[in-house]
């Protein structure tokens, strides 16, 4: 039977989004991935584009907001951000839950070049969090 794993940050624009993909992309057909957060600010493009230089297209991905989820039965609940893990509306679930802060890209400051640095690196922690996560978990 699939895994439901719900990937929860303040946005639901960069680093969820970025998880999501990456989460779906290595479990393959062992999960359904969602991801919503405690706000909607629409998907960050930076992100999109980041995610398709690692060959996963995001999109077609929506920002979804937690109250959306209430009702489904998740496996793991993943927080990807403090502002997540602390503000998140308490819903029933048996869920077990993961956090790990990343840093926010949509927050870097600089030039073009020093923003998509900041993305790229962000990327790739959350690549490695992912990899290993779906390794040990499913």
């Amino acid at each position: 039977m699939k895994k439901r794993i719900l990937v929860l940050c303040t946005g639901n624009s960069c680093r969820s989004q970025i998880a999501h993909g990456f989460l779906k992309s290595f479990a393959g057909d062992k999960a359904e991935i969602y991801s919503a957060g405690i706000e909607t600010h629409g998907v960050n493009p930076k992100a999109i584009k980041t995610m398709m230089e690692e060959g996963i297209d995001i999109s077609h991905h929506t920002s979804d907001n937690i109250d959306e989820y209430k009702n489904v039965d998740f496996d793991f609940v993943m927080t990807v951000c403090d502002n997540a893990k602390e503000n998140c509306p308490y819903f029933p679930t048996t869920a077990k839950v993961f956090h790990h802060n990343f840093s926010d890209p949509a927050k870097a400051q600089g030039t073009e070049e020093e923003i998509d640095e900041q993305f790229k690196i962000i990327t790739d922690e959350i690549k490695m969090y992912c990899k290993e996560f779906v390794n040990q978990n499913l």
